[in-house]
């Protein structure tokens, strides 16, 4: 998917639902409306690179890496969140958007060939996917705030 994609949707979560675990971590920055800003203009400008047919595939190094790096950042910063391991969330949102970049790559590219339709419309339904899904998810996940577990160290 999207490298800016989670961070965004994570960051503009925490705006509204601030997560008291974050409170006295680097990670709170997310919480804070010029990031969530920052991160939305950032998801604009690879929305709009991703459009264009000369850019590097996903699976590039540099786009791999920064999906793993969103990843990772999405699942510490929950996880510190609901009072776990920021490592454990990094090392496991990392290795999940590792994962889904292929995974997601392929996907398009077989829909692309067997649909016959263009990439940049099948990247426009993914695109919508992706924030519809990061949309409901985030709305049906508990408030970190709701957590009763003590904050990881």
């Amino acid at each position: 998917m999207r490298s800016a994609g989670a961070p965004t949707l994570l960051s503009y979560y925490l705006v509204r639902h601030p997560a008291p675990a974050l409170a006295t971590s680097p990670l709170r920055l997310l919480g804070q409306p010029a990031v969530t800003l920052a991160l939305g203009l950032a998801a604009v400008k690879e929305f709009k690179h991703d459009k264009n047919p000369a850019s590097a595939p996903r699976t590039a190094p540099r786009g791999l890496s920064l999906r793993t790096l969103g990843g990772a950042l999405v699942g510490a910063t929950w996880c510190r969140a609901a009072g776990q391991s920021a490592l454990c969330g990094a090392l496991l949102g990392g290795l999940g958007a590792a994962a889904a970049t292929f995974g997601w790559y392929h996907l398009r590219k077989a829909i692309t060939e067997k649909s016959g339709l263009p990439s940049a419309a099948v990247g426009l339904g993914e695109d919508a996917l992706l924030w519809s899904a990061g949309a409901v998810l985030l709305h049906t996940l508990p408030l970190p705030a709701a957590v009763t577990a003590k904050p990881a160290r």
